[in-house]
């Protein structure tokens, strides 16, 4: 029987990509039930038809309109409700997704509330909603299959190491750190006085992957690293103090963890998303993919370097947040969405970005979380708070 998969996202990098790893595949592993987006709707409705789906959603209301107006061949879904309600109509048994920001949270919640295995490329659903989403998987036996490829790196490192799983691992007390690598981003190296008059076109210039607006931002100012912390404390269980960044420009470790005899396993290939996807998709299988080896004497150094937090001040912010638990990691988050967004459209400058997250931090009080609705309280206060702020300065 094939493997029916939900994709959430599907025009973006990891979307476009997942497709490809499942065009790859044997014939019949996969059976694509259903293709969802933000708002691009004419790349929607092309891939429905190049795979034979029926069945799609677009975030965007206007978004979806158009797509039921060209696309006749099937339903189309709309609102953050389409995209839950794909999720529980779907009969999925694995939904990756893919969706960029807190978006993704709603149908993460929806997937592993029907029990649904999750491949997880969302990072802001763990960052936001941590504490419930591990809760709400645990309860429902549901898998969170990491789709990143930092964390998909620590997740095979810590299978190697414990055969059965993440927690034996935990409890045998076998590994002692997790190493987040970091590439720095297009602006390694540069002082505040330099990325003080950086603009939009060169934060978007990332050395290494090509991503889409917003994560290419915070990779650039190194929140990305900060939210990839956070998400890997809840994956893991792992404490803040045995979670490290290391820069490594070359993209070729992934990640790393150190054991309690002072060995290190580390996990290396080509920057190339392809290979976490697959991993996620075929798990617990690994299948061949079209990828070519890895050759150390071809690539011929790798180098490494601490993370400047004085400078990149998103890194230790996230940190922070990720410390004081409750809502703060949420409104963490949220501001930082504002703030990426005002970057883009020009309206603050670079350096202002991290300005707008830890002032909205400090004018939103962390509250703990025993429900979904704090959380989106929490987000909608952060909003209000960091859009004032995006005012003040304009």
């Amino acid at each position: 029987m094939p493997r029916r998969l939900l994709i959430l996202g599907s025009t973006g990098s990891i979307g476009t990509q997942a497709l490809e790893v499942v065009a790859a595949a044997p014939e019949g592993t996969f059976e694509i039930v259903g293709l969802a987006a933000a708002r691009q709707w004419e790349s929607v409705v092309a891939q429905a038809r190049e795979h034979g789906v029926t069945r799609i959603a677009l975030a965007d209301a206007d978004a979806a309109a158009r797509a039921g107006e060209a696309w006749t061949d099937g339903e189309v879904l709309q609102g953050p409700e389409g995209l839950v309600r794909m999720v529980l109509e779907s009969g999925a048994d694995l939904v990756l997704n893919a969706l960029v920001g807190a978006a993704g949270l709603g149908p993460t919640v929806a997937t592993l509330g029907e029990g649904i295995d999750l491949a997880l490329a969302n990072k802001e659903s763990l960052v936001v909603g941590g504490e419930l989403v591990m809760q709400l998987a645990e309860a429902t036996g549901a898998r969170i299959l990491p789709v990143d490829s930092e964390h998909s790196a620590l997740w095979q490192l810590i299978q190697a190491e414990s055969r059965t799983g993440t927690s034996a691992a935990r409890e045998a007390g076998t590994i002692e750190r997790l190493v987040l690598t970091a590439s720095g981003g297009p602006f390694r190296g540069r002082t505040r006085e330099e990325l003080a008059r950086v603009g939009v076109e060169q934060a978007l210039k990332h050395p290494t992957w090509a991503m889409g607006g917003k994560i290419t931002i915070d990779s650039a100012t190194l929140m990305n690293k900060g939210l990839e912390v956070i998400e890997a404390q809840h994956l893991f269980g792992t404490g803040y103090d045995r979670i490290d960044v290391v820069v490594h420009p070359q993209s070729i470790v992934h990640s790393y963890v150190t054991l309690n005899d002072g060995a290190a396993l580390a996990h290396l290939g080509h920057p190339d998303m392809k290979a976490p996807i697959a991993f996620a998709l075929h798990h617990p299988e690994r299948r061949p993919i079209p990828m070519r080896p890895l050759d150390l004497a071809e690539v011929g150094q790798l180098t490494f370097e601490r993370a400047d937090e004085e400078t990149f001040r998103c890194l230790p912010l996230a940190r922070e947040a990720g410390r004081a638990g409750g809502t703060a990691p949420c409104v963490l988050n949220a501001a930082n969405e504002v703030a990426v967004h005002a970057f883009l459209s020009g309206a603050v400058g670079f350096l202002e970005i991290a300005e707008i997250v830890e002032e909205t931090l400090n004018r939103v009080e962390a509250t703990p979380v025993h429900a979904f609705d704090a959380l989106y309280a929490a987000d909608r206060e952060a909003r209000d708070v960091a859009t004032a702020l995006v005012a003040e300065r304009a």
